[in-house]
């Protein structure tokens, strides 16, 4: 029964995610709309709120006296089992490499069951020398962005805007390119 488990776990829980049809869009969000807000464990059993680092104008960041600034915010929709994610770790890391100073953060989260026979997570970022931090979700926020296809990014401005969506990874694709040009006319 054991070695079955990845495939019941893809059929009953990233099958209707993935959809039948081949329209791998995001279902509920776009270009334009408000990202919807979230908070995510990290990996140290802490809490990271989108809050922190970008709100609507004339609202203020969640707190503001210790993080007063307002930051572009990138984060993946990922799993360590699913190929196109884990292709897309070493351009994303370049992509992180270049902001990493500058008022843009980065957050991959992550939707790899703990307790299945998946790569651990912190393990292969570790491995693959990836840097950017990942936070832990259960589908809950993929259900709430209409994730129906992984690996998908989402950047979002300083006031909390999404800017661009991407869906899949191709590495024929200019992936670092696209990202820099998105994140450069919203810094």
């Amino acid at each position: 029964m054991n070695k079955y488990l990845p495939c019941l776990i893809f059929i009953f829980f990233v099958s209707p995610i993935i959809s039948q049809d081949s329209d791998f869009s995001v279902k509920k969000l776009k270009v334009g709309d408000v990202a919807p807000d979230w908070s995510l464990r990290t990996e140290f059993s802490k809490y990271e709120f989108l809050k922190n680092w970008t709100v609507t104008k004339n609202r203020q960041l969640r707190k503001p006296s210790i993080q007063p600034d307002r930051h572009v915010v990138l984060f993946v929709f990922f799993a360590t089992w699913c190929p196109p994610c884990v292709d897309q770790l070493l351009p994303l890391e370049k992509v992180y490499q270049k902001y990493k100073d500058r008022k843009v953060k980065f957050f991959i989260i992550d939707e790899t069951d703990p307790n299945s026979d998946s790569p651990d997570t912190r393990t292969m970022l570790s491995e693959k020398n990836i840097n950017i931090p990942f936070l832990r979700d259960n589908w809950t926020l993929g259900r709430k962005y209409g994730i129906r296809a992984i690996p998908t990014i989402f950047v979002v401005d300083k006031y909390g805007v999404i800017q661009n969506i991407r869906v899949a990874y191709n590495d024929e694709e200019d992936f670092v390119g696209e990202l820099s040009k998105t994140i450069d006319s919203i810094l």
